[in-house]
């Protein structure tokens, strides 16, 4: 974490004032890329508020960090507005074309085929990230969009030093790039290595566009254009009418309260909300103690089986399937699930109903800021797979999503990351794929904590890990180093990193029937943002995983 002090000194509070302050002691904002964090910082700096920050993560990223987000894909904003204490969930997700079917990926005997889904155009949704940036600066930032949108443009314009994990992405995914893809990923006909300079002109004037003319820079003129080429010339249906009437929708948070904490999350076509509150729950329910113990992780882990089996049995998108989530975040449904586990032995997947699932991948990103004045966004942001389809669409730089994958191509086939399809779930002309991100705030006795990471289906188990150590105290750089363990009710197994499991806790877990399973690498990148208001101490972290930064700008000085 990068810690800095400023001068602007309209924004400090009279000195003896109540002992609890109002407003943080300065802005902080965590991305996964160093870039994007410092084009966070400076639109701050120059006076925009989280919301022009926002904006300008999100182009940032789109452009240092193409494996997990893009002008091409989609993702999800929480907002939150202080002047009124308003939240508020921008759903800038993909939609699936007017052309789609729920067999579009099944062969002649009703067979899910894998690749048709993940590679290649029909494998993309319609963009919602650049209407999403235009909706925000919009109606919430304090700057213009093309202010927001200038790094960026810089980025993508100038040239960035491509980092290690960026380089090894391009040379583990060369097979799926399409050939407009290489001639901006690769140099002499190889992959770009490490600390090699990325130029993307096509990408910077897509921005400039959008930064000039808004939405219609990208969902109307020569970028739509350039677009509805690629993918109809290969196998596509992609209408000019459908991208012009591509829309965000702006739905309401999903709010639940956890031994004095309020938690601030999102609701479907999210499944990572409703996860989040069946958990905690329970684990109130259960008087779950966080202390590390057999028993901890054992009702931890059973907790989560039922909360990703009814995420299995009852979730899509909301526009299309009745997801009855006042019914599965009551306390009287946490009661009910928490009834059924049995403190000294585990409970096989099998002997719960079974329901499949459905689920995203895990190349996503992540940023969080807060602003001097308490305005703050959680985003969340995805082309679900590295750099999505595979498709460049000539001209733009834009890489297209391959969020269909997200769907269920049918009820028995798994996806991308071995999850099961299902009926809500199912692909419809115009709906959102179901997803597990889910960018949430915490507040309460120690403050403020902004989080979220992409993962895929391991998204809730991760933010969840987080909350739970910044309630017990733990700092922002502790929070997002901390191993990690999960369990989704199918496969019927407790994955971990190595490190996050003691031989004991192993041992222990094995005698009550869990199985375990050490996954082969470090998965999340967890980005968060934390103001302890007894010490009105502001942190940003991000994970040791990846290669992003946090920092801080403090206004005032800390409490000692």
């Amino acid at each position: 974490m990068k810690t800095r002090f400023g001068f602007l000194l309209l924004c400090l509070p009279l000195l003896g004032q109540a002992a609890t302050p109002a407003t943080p002691p300065g802005y902080a904002c965590a991305t996964a890329q160093p870039l994007a964090t410092q084009a966070c910082m400076k639109v701050l700096a120059e006076g925009g508020n989280a919301f022009d920050a926002a904006v300008a993560a999100s182009a940032a990223l789109a452009v240092v960090e193409p494996t997990g987000s893009g002008l091409g894909g989609g993702g999800f904003w929480l907002l939150h507005r202080a002047r009124d204490d308003a939240d508020i969930f921008i759903d800038g997700r993909e939609v699936a074309p007017r052309s789609a079917s729920a067999t579009m990926y099944q062969d002649d005997k009703g067979q899910a085929q894998a690749d048709r889904s993940r590679w290649g155009v029909l494998a993309a949704g319609i963009p919602g990230e650049p209407a999403a940036l235009e909706h925000i600066a919009r109606r919430y930032g304090a700057k213009p969009l093309a202010a927001s949108l200038a790094p960026a443009i810089a980025y993508a314009r100038d040239g960035f030093a491509i980092d290690p994990k960026l380089a090894r992405a391009i040379s583990e995914m060369a097979p799926h790039l399409s050939d407009t893809a290489k001639t901006v990923l690769f140099a002499d006909g190889k992959p770009l290595a490490s600390g090699a300079l990325l130029k993307q002109s096509d990408l910077a004037n897509t921005l400039q566009l959008l930064a000039q003319k808004g939405r219609d820079g990208f969902y109307q003129g020569p970028v739509a254009e350039a677009l509805l080429k690629t993918v109809n010339s290969q196998g596509g249906n992609w209408t000019a009418q459908e991208l012009h009437a591509y829309q965000v929708i702006e739905r309401e948070a999903l709010r639940f309260d956890y031994r004095g904490y309020r938690i601030t999350t999102l609701p479907p076509p999210s499944a990572g909300g409703v996860t989040l509150a069946q958990l905690f729950q329970q684990l109130e329910i259960l008087g779950w103690q966080d202390d590390g113990s057999v028993r901890s992780r054992h009702l931890w882990i059973e907790s989560l089986r039922r909360a990703y089996h009814d995420r299995a049995s009852y979730l899509g998108d909301p526009d299309f399937v009745r997801v009855p989530t006042p019914e599965l975040i009551s306390r009287t449904h946490a009661r009910e699930l928490a009834s059924g586990i049995d403190p000294q032995h585990a409970t096989p997947s099998a002997a719960l109903k079974p329901v499949p699932l459905g689920g995203e991948g895990h190349n996503t990103t992540h940023f969080s800021v807060l602003d001097a004045q308490g305005n703050r966004v959680a985003g969340t942001l995805s082309v679900n797979l590295p750099f999505g389809s595979g498709v460049m669409a000539a001209g733009t730089g834009v890489l297209l999503n391959d969020e269909m994958d997200d769907f269920a191509a049918s009820t028995t086939a798994s996806n991308a990351y071995g999850l099961i399809g299902s009926e809500a779930n199912a692909i419809a002309p115009g709906k959102r794929p179901l997803s597990s991100m889910v960018p949430s705030f915490v507040e309460g006795p120690r403050g403020l904590l902004i989080i979220g990471t992409p993962g895929g289906s391991r998204i809730p188990t991760m933010v969840a890990l987080g909350i739970a150590a910044w309630i017990r105290g733990d700092s922002a750089p502790s929070i997002v180093a901390e191993g990690r363990i999960h369990h989704q009710y199918l496969p019927d197994q407790v994955q971990y990193e190595l490190g996050a499991l003691s031989e004991e806790q192993q041992a222990g877990l094995k005698a009550l029937g869990h199985v375990l399973t050490q996954v082969k690498a470090p998965y999340g990148n967890l980005q968060v943002v934390s103001w302890t208001v007894a010490k009105d101490q502001l942190e940003a972290a991000a994970d040791p995983r990846g290669v992003g930064s946090g920092e801080v700008v403090l206004l005032r000085k800390p409490a000692r």
